[in-house]
């Protein structure tokens, strides 16, 4: 008998009990060999006093069968609760999230008959990462973290993806031209990366241009790699492209473990009625079965599902008179696949799936570390302050910079106001002070002894930033950037 993989189960909430039957009654009926360890998670699990959704019970089951198939859930409003997705992600090791958005022309509308695009996007860094701080009455910071490794990670496993999947082009989306450092970091990973694997084609683009022709020429792209936050945006629009986001599946996959789940919501105004479209969910499943090595499972289901579109049997969502044949509820939906399996569509290219499990080794494949000359040249100072005029801020502090540490600029949001500030420039009571050695690198106790003056002196800073050189090259940027 064929190995059966166990896997870790969660219905979600609103029409997630109703997708996920679906979805396990066809996989049941294709012959998946699973053992479904079946866990709570969601809006019921947050109000007994878990702040990620899941209990010590279910993250238990994750651990042990390193495989998540996951419903849609609701997270409660309010302080303490974490979302599940981001937990798992950061919690699990999920570092590649991958969204195929596929259209499904002519049978569903879309305006793109030619889209297929794959996004896959960096799940752990960023400012996902909710590193959040109110520093003023006026101001709250979110802190976007991009690392080396981080990038290399995602970047290679986009390209191990395109090679593996015979793609032909990887493009990354970057803000780079305004987050020199950060995206400059990520771009210049993506291209040493990119050496490494000739046969595909790489370029970039800036990702509000980028979303925009990804909005308007879908076919002109095919792997799309980008961060967190900007791959979250993009992978909606891509997926609406298709047709209907009820239609998009998605992987999140780590070193050791996988998430598999939709990429639309509880959707609770139409839970129980029996209308949801299970397709998104089914194709996280799809996903999931080639990830545990049952590809030929997968592209069974898959193919059968294809007919059933390509019948005209479609949920409320995608129905359209002139497409549609027959407008199916959720189960009559599921019982439609499960009568075509073993079919293949007739229109639409038919899928295949290899039955060897995909292995990952990123982490090994990391470049090697070379330690850069660090020196220690000042430390921005971060304080609160609604005393006047930027003028009257600099006469305060100034006289309180030390042997080592002279004071050279303020800022408020990122906007130098002084020396030669101008006068249109909004401030906040949030100020940067700019302290920089003026004889060669620093040490620490100078920092504090500069932290000292300030005490005494009655100055409310609420952050510090070192600032250092890395060989010999700046590592921060100048206000007004």
């Amino acid at each position: 008998m064929r190995d059966i993989t166990p896997v870790t189960v969660a219905p979600g909430d609103g029409i997630g009990p109703e997708i996920m039957d679906a979805v396990l009654y066809v996989m049941n009926a294709a012959g998946a060999r699973l053992k479904v360890e079946e866990v709570p998670a969601g809006e019921s699990v947050y109000k007994r006093g878990h702040p990620g959704g899941l209990d010590a019970a279910g993250w238990g089951s994750i651990r042990r069968t390193r495989v998540f198939l996951k419903g849609p859930i609701t997270m409660p409003q309010g302080y303490g609760n974490k979302s599940l997705n981001v937990v798992a992600r950061t919690t699990l090791g999920l570092f590649a999230n991958v969204r195929p958005c596929v259209s499904y022309h002519p049978y569903v509308r879309t305006r793109h008959p030619r889209m297929d695009v794959v996004i896959i996007r960096e799940n752990e860094e960023d400012l996902y990462a909710g590193i959040e701080h109110r520093q003023t009455d006026d101001v709250i910071q979110s802190v976007k973290l991009i690392s080396r490794p981080g990038s290399e990670r995602i970047v290679r496993y986009a390209f191990d993806f395109a090679r593996s999947n015979h793609r032909e082009k990887v493009t990354a989306f970057v803000k780079d031209n305004v987050m020199k450092m950060t995206d400059g970091l990520f771009l210049k990973i993506f291209y040493e990366i990119a050496a490494d694997y000739p046969e595909i084609k790489a370029d970039h683009m800036i990702v509000d241009i980028g979303a925009a022709r990804l909005a308007d020429q879908p076919e002109r792209f095919d792997v799309i790699v980008t961060l967190n936050l900007y791959g979250d945006i993009v992978s909606d629009i891509a997926a609406q492209l298709t047709g209907s986001v009820g239609l998009a599946g998605s992987a999140n996959i780590g070193e050791t473990c996988a998430m598999f789940e939709a990429i639309h919501g509880s959707a609770p105004m139409i839970a129980g009625q029996g209308i949801a479209n299970p397709s998104g969910l089914l194709m996280a499943a799809v996903m999931m079965l080639v990830h545990i090595g049952q590809g030929d499972i997968a592209a069974r289901i898959h193919n059968a599902w294809l007919k059933t579109i390509e019948d005209g049997i479609h949920t409320a969502d995608i129905y359209a008179r002139g497409l549609g044949r027959v407008r199916a509820g959720t189960h009559a939906f599921a019982e439609a696949v499960v009568e075509r399996l073993g079919q293949t569509p007739v229109t639409m290219p038919p899928v295949g799936y290899s039955t060897a499990r995909p292995a990952y080794d990123g982490v090994n494949r990391l470049a090697p570390r070379v330690r850069a000359v660090k020196e220690l040249v000042g430390v921005d100072v971060f304080l609160q302050w609604s005393g006047g005029l930027p003028d009257d801020l600099a006469e305060l502090i100034l006289p309180l910079s030390t042997e080592a540490l002279t004071l050279v600029s303020i800022s408020n949001r990122s906007q130098r106001v002084w020396p030669d500030g101008h006068a249109d420039v909004f401030c906040t009571d949030h100020w940067r002070c700019r302290f920089l050695a003026q004889h060669g690198p620093v040490q620490h106790s100078a920092i504090v002894e500069l932290l000292g003056r300030l005490a005494e002196a009655g100055i409310d800073f609420t952050q510090t930033e070192n600032l250092s050189n890395f060989d010999g090259k700046a590592g921060f940027s100048t206000p007004g950037q």
